[in-house]
């Protein structure tokens, strides 16, 4: 009499968490997307930073899930953020309004904790795996995209103890600062924004170096590996 086994061929129950974590990470780059996008385009009001602060935090929670990361400082972070999300929601139902730090501590445990957490997940994956995937690439630009809020969370922390960045905007809000992040990461330069201050001048240049290095050595070689596996 044949066992009550899984049937054959069926992934066992590791395999398919491996799967599902894997589809984790493209989660994570469609929230990074959407909380890049959205924070462009959001104007500097209460309800707009009551939504960067939830997709800010389920970011976060899906790169630590995503990735399985298990330090405690990765997990206390993630929690952390969920924590402020219940917090914004009371200010905002209670005040009308979310305190602007709220979304700029959120945005600062995401660009600190999130990439090197993805970085660890992606090494221990391919370690594993001996093979470059889909998931792979996911990662590769979730970190990416992450560098862009992590230069424009920079480029408003040096705002706020010098003044003004840029030479055309008296006043930038957090949108003006991610646009202008993203354009220099990529080297578009649209010229519309341009740093005022010396300081500013030399961190644009090294996103704009970070940015196209970062393109043709990392992903370039997670994209012409894709689907290859190691003996």
């Amino acid at each position: 009499m044949e066992g009550r086994g899984p049937a054959a061929g069926a992934p066992r129950r590791p395999e398919l968490a491996r799967r599902v974590r894997g589809r984790g990470l493209g989660l994570v780059l469609l929230l990074v997307l959407a909380s890049a996008c959205f924070q462009v385009a959001a104007p500097n009001a209460g309800w707009a930073r009551f939504l960067t602060i939830l997709l800010g935090a389920a970011t976060l929670l899906a790169a630590v899930w995503a990735a399985r990361a298990t330090r405690l400082v990765a997990r206390g972070a993630a929690g952390f953020a969920v924590v402020l999300a219940a917090a914004a929601a009371v200010y905002l139902v209670v005040a009308g309004s979310v305190p602007a730090l709220l979304a700029a501590i959120v945005n600062g445990l995401l660009v600190a904790i999130a990439p090197t957490v993805i970085a660890a997940g992606i090494l221990r994956d391919m370690r594993r795996d001996r093979a470059v995937t889909l998931p792979t690439l996911s990662g590769v630009l979730a970190i990416y995209l992450l560098a862009g809020m992590f230069f424009s969370f920079l480029f408003a922390f040096i705002q706020a103890i010098d003044d003004d960045f840029f030479a055309q905007v008296s006043d930038a809000d957090p949108s003006d600062f991610l646009y202008f992040s993203y354009v220099t990461l990529s080297t578009t330069g649209f010229g519309d924004l341009t740093p005022a201050l010396d300081v500013a001048r030399m961190l644009t240049v090294a996103e704009a170096l970070f940015g196209q290095i970062y393109l043709v050595t990392i992903v370039a070689l997670i994209v012409a590996n894709l689907g290859r596996r190691r003996s």
